[in-house]
């Protein structure tokens, strides 16, 4: 996959691009009848109901004569897939040619057509509102001319003129346009192909259990899969690795849209339609019970989970019986709780890639949910690795992303440890840019990080790219103490008016006014910190134990900071006043030149 990779991605900003312009240049037809941001709830089925079509067409007139030999039997599913030589099927004898031949009829021919389709089909329209999308392209006078838009020659989604992974793409394009005119929250951002193959490289690459006696057997999961692009891609890279690869994918997406789109691309691409789930991870999960070897995952962060509160809080309260038992982050932003739902699906030798921006990794003190859930990775040593992925990677968004890399099988040379790895200044400007996303990790970048991963080392490392442009990549690896802390509280005594300490049963009375607190590093032992950090300004203080807490957090900015020396004042008192002869002298310059 790594040889043909860059091309795959620069087709992202080529083919794919012109394609799905194409398609969305049929929105040029509903201005006046649709508001610019309802464009894709026609665009976005018609273009799968297109697809489906040039799928089907080449074994259209077989399965309609085996559907006259079956129509009258009980079960007939089975032999129309045969028929049809894919998993749904389409009865109706219309095609997108004969539709565009009789204008008269469009609408009730067009109705006809859908409705020959298998259920499983209808089912993703249905659930896209399409029947109302119709009505209204009739009442504007619109339905001939979209399909005959999309019966255009350019317009041919055949799998032999489109692959399923480029058709996939697509697909996310014209979401991605949908969601840009809806306006949509910066969080519901799409993940480039060039980081999704990064994530799949780091998951295979940490697998020990990758390959057994009788090859590659795996699960993937996707929690938030959109149009399963992720899950798409994690299956062609473990057929590279094995072309005889057993491979399930499962996925679950609560927008209507991108899940008629991955059910549709499940559908074609031959596999089990059931493994593609609607309805909300959080509060509605379709695969409690299920564990799987790989996750791979970008939920949406910066997203509030208010609207999933009462069945999270419930879910919560069950303890470890539940997903979210170690703790709730704050209802601004429900990301880490798509960290926790990962964790209980993974197998004890399963490993997970999912992205996070950078809140999750110190947002919320000592004893935050937050925190806690933090904790709880950390100290049951799940937690293998973090990257830091270039700024302007995505499309939506320009912040700071990371990966993290979680497994429940750590290798001993591991154990105890997480690695952190800085791969902000491992990237390639891309030529042109796909709204916010600017940079792409290349082949050459994507190498160097996986590298450096398998190398588990310090360092700085530094190699060339495709244009002999330069990338730097760094790592270290800490041990995980390091990264939680005791958080006490030092209190001190109150005060009388005549300076003497206010005693309540011999024991002094704490001011809650001058109440302090101080974060503590796990590995110190408190009282010795104490002695040394507290008592020397502060004899008469105390430590409450009762109000101790542990926190934890990861300090990516701080273990990566570089200092600078700063330049002597000398040196720069010296080019100041060199800086003002040289101005004093243009100016003598200038009115000598005016006298």
């Amino acid at each position: 996959m790594s040889e043909t990779s860059n091309e795959k991605i620069q087709e992202v900003g080529r083919n794919i691009q012109e394609k799905a312009a194409l398609v969305w240049s049929v929105a040029d037809d509903l201005v006046g009848a649709f508001k610019p941001h309802e464009y894709g709830l026609v665009v976005l089925p018609m273009a799968v109901i297109k697809r489906f079509h040039d799928c089907l067409l080449p074994t259209h007139e077989r399965v309609l004569a085996k559907y006259e030999e079956v129509k009258n039997l009980a079960v007939k599913e089975g032999f129309l897939r045969g028929a049809s030589g894919y998993q749904f099927y389409n009865t109706s004898p219309f095609t997108f040619k004969t539709l565009v031949a009789d204008p008269e009829n469009i609408e009730d021919n067009f109705k006809a057509y859908l409705n020959g389709f298998s259920d499983n089909v209808l089912d993703i329209l249905a659930r896209m509102d399409f029947t109302s999308q119709i009505n209204r392209m009739v009442e504007g006078g619109l339905l001939y001319q979209v399909i005959s838009d999309f019966n255009s020659e350019k317009a041919d989604f055949s799998p032999e003129n489109v692959t399923a992974v480029d058709m996939g793409y697509i697909f996310e394009n014209l979401v991605q346009r949908f969601s840009e005119s809806y306006n949509e929250e910066a969080g519901a951002h799409f993940t480039s192909r060039d980081i999704i193959y990064l994530m799949c490289d780091l998951l295979v690459a940490g697998d020990r259990n990758a390959f057994e006696e009788d090859g590659i057997s795996k699960t993937v999961y996707d929690m938030t899969m959109g149009t399963s692009q992720m899950l798409t891609c994690m299956e062609e890279r473990l057929k590279a690795l094995d072309s005889e690869a057993d491979v399930d994918v499962f996925g679950q997406e609560f927008n209507p849209f991108t899940f008629g789109i991955a059910k549709a691309d499940m559908l074609i691409r031959g596999g089990d339609p059931d493994n593609m789930q609607f309805g909300d991870t959080l509060s509605d999960d379709k695969f409690s019970g299920y564990e799987f070897d790989y996750i791979i995952s970008n939920p949406p962060f910066g997203i509030p989970w208010k609207r999933e509160e009462n069945e999270v809080t419930a879910e919560h309260k069950q303890g470890a019986a539940g997903r979210f038992a170690p703790g709730l982050p704050a209802k601004s932003d429900g990301q880490m709780l798509f960290l926790l739902n990962g964790v209980a699906k993974l197998k004890e030798n399963g490993r997970m890639a999912i992205i996070q921006n950078g809140s999750s990794l110190f947002t919320g003190d000592a004893g935050s949910g937050q925190s806690e859930i933090r904790r709880y990775l950390i100290e049951n040593d799940w937690l293998d690795a973090i990257v830091q992925l270039p700024n302007d990677s995505f499309y939506n968004t320009g912040i700071a992303t990371y990966v993290w890399l979680i497994t429940k099988d750590k290798p001993e040379e591991r154990a105890g440890k997480v690695q952190l790895i800085d791969a902000s200044n491992c990237k390639v400007s891309r030529r042109k840019n796909i709204g916010n996303k600017r940079v792409d990790i290349t082949t050459a970048c994507r190498d160097l990080i996986v590298k450096l991963y398998g190398l588990y080392a310090d360092g700085t490392f530094t190699e060339t790219d495709e244009n002999d442009g330069e990338i730097t990549v760094k790592s270290k690896v800490l041990d995980a103490v390091t990264l939680g802390y005791n958080k006490i509280t030092v209190e001190s005594p109150e005060l009388d008016e005549n300076g003497e300490k206010v005693l309540k049963k011999g024991k002094p009375v704490a001011d809650t006014k001058k109440r302090d607190t101080e974060n503590v590093p796990l590995e110190e032992d408190i009282d010795a910190y104490f002695e040394r950090e507290v008592l020397p300004y502060n004899p008469d203080a105390w430590i409450d134990r009762k109000k101790t807490k542990v926190g934890y957090e990861i300090p990516f900015t701080r273990t990566f900071y570089e200092y600078k020396q700063i330049e002597p004042a000398e040196d720069i008192a010296k080019r100041i006043e060199e800086h003002e002869k040289s101005l004093m002298s243009k100016l003598h310059e200038l009115f000598e030149e005016n006298e």
